[in-house]
């Protein structure tokens, strides 16, 4: 008997996600960058000055791991901390010179790896494939209540 086995959307997803990790890891880490800081680097360029909580809700990452995370980067002198003025128990954290250099190196070896993984795509393809994926988060986020 010749049973065919086909993966369901979750376990493509995960596939694909895999993939590109082991794709990217090699190239950021010859950067000095690890695949995990991408999003902080991505963020914070973005919105500018946050704290830990902020970039923990808006990148849907536990406090923990975000602490570990952000101690690991300023270890290494990507970010820096900065008292909140509006809240003397926190800090705004921003990203340093070196950290900036290397996100756009970052930026271009990401590009690189969505181009190669989205080739032969048209963009109508791809912007189907973004709202579809978006969907299927939004259906998780509202089951688990986020």
């Amino acid at each position: 008997m010749n049973i065919k086995f086909s993966p369901g959307p979750g376990q493509l997803i995960q596939r694909m996600a895999r993939m590109t990790n082991r794709w990217l890891e090699p190239r950021l880490q010859a950067m000095g960058v690890a695949v995990a800081q991408v999003p902080v680097f991505g963020a914070l360029q973005l919105r500018g000055p946050m704290s830990q909580r902020e970039l923990a809700e808006l990148l849907h990452v536990e406090q923990p791991t975000m602490a570990q995370l952000l101690n690991r980067m300023q270890r290494d002198g990507l970010i820096a901390r900065k008292p909140d003025p509006k809240d003397g128990r926190s800090s705004l954290i921003s990203l340093t010179l070196r950290a900036l250099k290397r996100s756009e190196a970052a930026r271009d070896i990401l590009a690189e790896g969505r181009q190669i993984s989205l080739q032969g795509f048209t963009k109508a393809e791809v912007e189907t494939l973004q709202v579809l994926l978006q969907r299927m988060v939004d259906n998780m986020e509202e089951e688990l209540g986020k």
